[in-house]
């Protein structure tokens, strides 16, 4: 039996044998090869926020989606034009070790997307927690992208991994859905890139799109498995075609994304710790008032978790005494507090509860 960990091949083997503990009878079976990270730490391995999709912080579904918005789970974003109408959920459908997966459901088909037409989820990833890559380096290294899909459809379809900071460079790869209405997982490579350098700010580092469908303006094209310049064509070169039907659905979970040339289980974090990290891009807070001026209030509001940047703030909701409303909502924020200024109706009704949102999405 050999057991190497020598940074190359990461493997522990041991075929047919067993690993003795140094007592009689005790022995422990290993399987012929146990796969570990190719590079990087066992644990906070995944740069992705919220793959599992447990955190949905702005609701369960959404229904008559057709542009461009964050729609329940965190970090997914949908990106729709002119390709349908779709509800948008977070479901509890998810594979084996899963609670939860995000899901597209068709609702009004086009079976003729005009050339611009666009149907794909995006994602992002903060720029300073991809210096690990070492991009624009000659120690850069690849990574692996893994994830869980689930479609009616099946097929080849597309993802395209952009690098923001230089010029949308580029990968567009396919994943290949074997059996329909079955959980598969799939991997994408990511080699490393020498030449495009990723700004250690807290921008968007690497922009992470899932196509599901499109026009003629993304089609066409073909595969880009090295980082190259963006061709349009080339997006959505292995189109799935989901939303040309109402029967259509495209689910994921288990999105990974880390160091190495291959994918390991998915890290599953405690339910708190990926809260916390998505309440870095979005969160809700909230104030109960026990004073009152004729006409204003000054709101401050200390959030729990410090937000990537200046948070853009709405009211969520607003109650009031007898014959208050909110006329005006101004706002002055950092990163972890928010000074909320607003004006109530001319009358002195109190507002007695004020519930605000901080968006500060990549």
């Amino acid at each position: 039996m050999g057991i190497r960990l020598d940074g190359t091949t990461d493997t522990i083997s041991a075929p047919g044998s067993d690993l003795n503990l140094g007592q009689s009878g005790d022995s422990v079976k290993l399987a012929s090869q146990v796969q570990l990270p190719t590079h990087g730490a066992l644990s906070n391995r995944n740069l992705f926020v919220n793959g599992g999709a447990r955190i949905a912080q702005r609701g369960t579904s959404s229904t008559g989606v057709t542009g461009s918005a964050y729609q329940t789970v965190d970090q997914f974003k949908t990106s729709i034009s002119a390709l349908g109408t779709w509800t948008v959920t977070q479901e509890t459908d998810a594979p084996a070790g899963f609670a939860n997966s995000f899901k597209m459901d068709c609702t009004t088909a086009n079976t003729s997307p005009s050339s611009g037409a666009v149907a794909a989820i995006d994602t992002f990833v903060e720029a300073q927690n991809l210096q690990v890559l070492e991009y624009g380096s000659s120690s850069a290294v690849a990574a692996t992208l893994s994830f869980y899909v689930k479609s009616n459809k099946t097929g080849s379809g597309t993802v395209s991994i952009l690098q923001p900071d230089n010029s949308e460079r580029c990968l567009n790869v396919s994943y290949t859905i074997s059996s329909a209405n079955t959980w598969e997982r799939k991997t994408i490579s990511l080699p490393a890139d020498a030449s495009g350098v990723i700004n250690n700010d807290n921008g968007r580092g690497l922009g992470i799109e899932f196509w599901l469908n499109s026009g003629s303006t993304y089609t066409g094209g073909s595969a880009q498995n090295t980082w190259g310049s963006l061709t349009q064509s080339n997006r959505n070169f292995a189109n799935l075609g989901v939303g040309g039907s109402t029967a259509d659905y495209w689910m994921i979970t288990g999105v990974q994304l880390e160091l190495g040339e291959e994918a390991t289980p998915f890290e599953h974090r405690s339910y708190a710790d990926d809260l916390a990290r998505c309440q870095r891009y979005y969160q809700e807070a909230g104030t109960i008032l026990t004073t009152s001026s004729p006409d204003r209030y000054f709101v401050n509001v200390t959030l729990p978790v410090e937000m990537r940047d200046s948070p853009a703030i709405s009211a969520g909701s607003i109650e009031s005494g007898s014959g208050g409303s909110l006329l005006a909502l101004y706002s002055r924020a950092g990163a972890n507090t928010s000074k909320t200024h607003f004006y109530q109706g001319s009358d002195n009704s109190l507002i007695t509860n004020a519930w605000f949102k901080f968006e500060d999405e990549l």
